[in-house]
């Protein structure tokens, strides 16, 4: 095995120093999650950790490593999210004082509650790189240690915990798959359990919004940046104590979707009953991308976050339910005549369907003067549930056309 910044030995040494504080979460066997990738899926639920994700077990280790004079005069890390509250938190309950610098855009939700757990948060700089730049500034001028988050061999020996644990559980795992944003979580894991099981399969995944291992690995040079589900991943520049390790013992990088991030944390809440953040989904969307390559593996995945906004959650799962043509909208033309909406509700409650939303036009230039448009939504049981109810409503004369986002579609169903 190559020379790296970290050894084996590193992550054992961080999984004893981190005992006492972090908590072992369980590894899960997911059946829902197999039967949706023909896979024997084994899910690692670092959503559990006390600030939701993983990024707690780097910052424990690296806070534990501090000399007493730097505990003392404090720690500075940049951060959006994540890395913020668990080096906040373990730095509240380690008696080390916090700086946490963020960019100007963060959302407030996510300062306040770095906040809460006794950090000072500034808010500096448009993107992570400029709020690095501010930190690197304030570690110089007030003495201060930086703990990047992911670019430090303390940190990647932290993270790395998560895969002697998940190997302990189930050691006949042959793949893991791991979200990767800059590397400190992959190289942790791929370090630890290379040496252990070295035909154990390491892969990547990354939002494809922002390829930025990929392009490291495969010289190619995609474009980065955009809005992301998986915000936790979305990092331009890749560390350059992680690259090496990324580019010698894992099996490359998986390049995923928004659709795909979607549904995979539709899933994780429908069928894992979990809550999963667009980059802890990430894993199962790279499944959902490549089923080929995982099919009857048996394989481990890392749902590294759970700290989803509700609203975003709620949004992704009716957007699935529209996907899977489970809510519906359509609109029904006919004469102005008494009696029609209940006709048509009753109808419809015949047929199963679930009312959500009901429109009425009576003034829109493509209906005859006596007519009346309805603009339905419905929730139906599956597609084939539509499909019966567009059938049967137009059997019955009704004419349903289908409505999207744009306005009607060219056919019924």
């Amino acid at each position: 095995m190559a020379e790296h910044c970290i050894s084996p030995e590193d992550v054992t040494r961080a999984a004893e120093t981190i005992r006492p504080h972090v908590l072992r979460t369980p590894l899960v066997p997911a059946p829902r999650l197999s039967e949706l990738t023909g896979a024997t899926v084994f899910v690692k639920h670092e959503n559990m950790q006390p600030t939701g994700s993983f990024k707690e077990r780097g910052a424990v280790n690296k806070l534990q490593k501090l000399s007493r004079e730097d505990g003392r005069r404090g720690v500075v890390a940049m951060s959006a999210g994540n890395h913020a509250q668990a080096v906040a938190y373990h730095g509240r309950r380690l008696g080390v004082p916090v700086t946490i610098v963020m960019p100007v855009g963060t959302p407030m939700v996510k300062a306040e509650n770095t906040r809460a757990h006794g950090a000072r948060v500034i808010l500096h700089g448009e993107t992570l790189s400029e709020s690095e730049g501010h930190a690197r500034s304030l570690a110089a001028d007030e003495n201060l240690v930086l703990v990047h988050p992911y670019d430090d061999p303390d940190i990647m020996a932290g993270q790395g915990t998560v895969a002697l644990e998940m190997l302990d559980d189930e050691p006949t795992l042959e793949q893991i798959i791991v979200p990767v944003g800059g590397g400190g979580l992959i190289s942790g894991i791929a370090v630890a359990a290379r040496d252990r099981k070295p035909d154990l399969e390491i892969i990547g995944v990354e939002a494809a919004l922002y390829p930025s291992f990929s392009n490291a690995l495969t010289g190619e040079n995609l474009p980065i940046g955009g809005p992301t589900l998986a915000e936790g991943i979305a990092v331009k520049t890749v560390g350059r104590l992680t690259l090496p390790i990324v580019r010698d013992l894992a099996a490359g990088v998986i390049l995923v979707d928004e659709p795909l991030l979607e549904r995979a944390i539709n899933a994780y809440a429908t069928f894992q009953r979990t809550m999963a953040e667009g980059a802890g989904a990430a894993g199962l969307a790279a499944m959902l991308a490549e089923p080929d390559r995982f099919r009857e593996r048996k394989v481990g995945l890392i749902l590294s976050g759970g700290n989803i906004d509700a609203r975003l959650l709620a949004s992704v799962m009716v957007r699935e339910l529209e996907r899977e043509n489970q809510i519906v909208s359509f609109r029904i033309t006919a004469n102005d005549r008494p009696g029609l909406l209940g006709r048509v509700a009753s109808r419809l409650g015949e047929l199963g369907a679930n009312i959500l939303e009901v429109s009425h036009g009576r003034l829109f230039l493509d209906i005859p003067a006596k007519g009346v448009s309805i603009d339905i939504t419905i929730e139906t049981r599956d597609e084939r549930h539509t499909s019966e109810i567009f059938a049967a409503l137009a059997a019955d004369g009704l004419a349903p056309r289908r409505l999207d986002s744009r306005g009607l579609s060219e056919g019924a169903f």
